[in-house]
């Protein structure tokens, strides 16, 4: 009989301790049953579709220019503002030199608007456009970046210089056209080593000024216009300093326009912490 009772006390006991560990058991399996059906869910709503998979490209329609894009984008704003700039210098020096009757042009080619020819706008703008361009494209070529005063405050004082250099052209009286000629020289140099001091700029600078001089004596002698007292075959011997100061003066303004481009371009490019580099570097 104690046997007995023992035994059933035993099972009893032994069905009440396994009790909790069977509840606890169950437990855990629903939990986990209920874990792995919430991440298949989450699995099927975040699986990408066939089309948004798609790896390949093309636009999207979101909006966002790729890097040819964008640099197009900021050639074609550089391009109108040196063309405006161009414009701009063109009408304010050259109503210098008409009221000082230095240059003449015909009756009929002559605009109402700062008393210049129409054609001569257009065609500095454009030369402008293209010399601003081409200042930071034979940097680049070079291997050479212009370092030397790249901020807009100094960009401002060399085109404050030059504007002063083509009004003493006009305005100042020398005894003769060469002590004018040497004077200018000296003044476009100074000009060039204050603001630029570099190799490109001292090559493309006496380039422009060459070509733009035998530019002008085939104007002259073709008859579209002519200047007063010529010294240096059809034109003033103090033109090639204007041409040289000008081209300068454009090749400092295009330069830091590229360097802003450059900034805006080469973070989407490189990521926002390479594209930076870059600029830190030249």
């Amino acid at each position: 009989m104690p046997r007995l009772d023992q035994h059933f006390w035993s099972c009893s006991c032994t069905r009440r301790r396994s009790h909790p560990r069977a509840c606890a058991g169950g437990l855990a399996a629903r939990v986990g049953e209920m874990m792995n059906s919430s991440v298949s869910r989450s699995s099927r709503l975040g699986a990408p579709s066939g089309s948004d998979s798609d790896p390949s490209p093309g636009p999207r329609g979101t909006g966002v220019e790729g890097p040819s894009g964008s640099w197009h984008h900021h050639l074609v704003q550089r391009s109108l503002v040196l063309f405006s700039v161009g414009v701009v210098l063109a009408l304010v020096l050259n109503l210098l030199q008409v009221q000082r009757n230095v240059t003449l042009f015909p009756e009929e080619v002559i605009a109402t608007i700062f008393s210049s020819a129409w054609w001569v706008p257009p065609c500095c703008g454009t030369a402008a456009a293209v010399v601003g361009l081409l200042y930071p494209c034979i940097d680049s070529h070079l291997g050479e970046p212009h370092k030397f005063k790249r901020e807009w405050a100094s960009v401002m004082r060399c085109v404050a210089v030059f504007v002063g250099i083509n009004h003493a052209s006009a305005k100042l009286d020398f005894a003769n056209n060469i002590q004018l000629s040497l004077t200018l020289a000296a003044l476009s140099l100074g000009l060039w080593w204050t603001f630029d001091r570099s190799r490109s700029g001292l090559g493309l600078g006496v380039t422009i000024a060459v070509l733009a001089t035998l530019v002008a004596q085939l104007l002259v002698y073709n008859g579209v216009y002519q200047y007063t007292s010529p010294d240096f075959l059809y034109i003033r011997s103090w033109l090639p300093c204007i041409f040289f100061s000008g081209g300068v003066t454009v090749g400092n303004i295009g330069r830091q326009l590229a360097m802003i481009s450059l900034g805006a371009t080469a973070p989407s490019r490189k990521g926002p912490g390479k594209g930076w580099n870059i600029l830190e570097k030249e």
